[in-house]
């Protein structure tokens, strides 16, 4: 079993700056994919990052390219999302997503964790 586990959501003001983590347990596989989605209230969940574990390979939506990073340590077995120059149209709860594959549409992932709220004032 897998579990991941999301932390460091927040408030914050327009232009700002968060990092979130989230901490991977249990079993992952090669090629496997660790991604970044969020959804605000009414729309879909949408993707915004993801990272291919046994590989360089990084991939962002549009709208964060530019100032999300992605990473991760695999010595602490955690990826984070570095977000800067935040806006209101940022304002999600964010999930962290694990699957077999570093793919940016969300049904191709087998795990994910509880979310994290990220508001963002202008």
């Amino acid at each position: 079993q897998v579990q991941l586990v999301e932390s460091g959501g927040g408030s914050v003001q327009a232009g700002d700056s968060l990092r979130l983590s989230c901490s991977i347990s249990g079993r992952t596989f090669t090629p496997y994919g660790l991604g970044w989605f969020r959804q605000a209230p009414g729309k879909e969940r949408d993707f915004v990052a993801v990272l291919g574990w046994s590989s360089d390979d990084t991939f962002y939506a549009g709208s964060v390219k530019g100032r999300f990073t992605i990473s991760g340590d695999s010595g602490k077995n955690t990826i984070y999302l570095q977000m800067n120059n935040l806006a209101p149209e940022d304002t999600a709860v964010y999930y962290c997503a694990g699957g077999r594959l570093p793919v940016t549409a969300s049904t191709w992932y087998d795990y994910w964790g509880q979310g994290t709220q990220v508001t963002v004032s202008s």
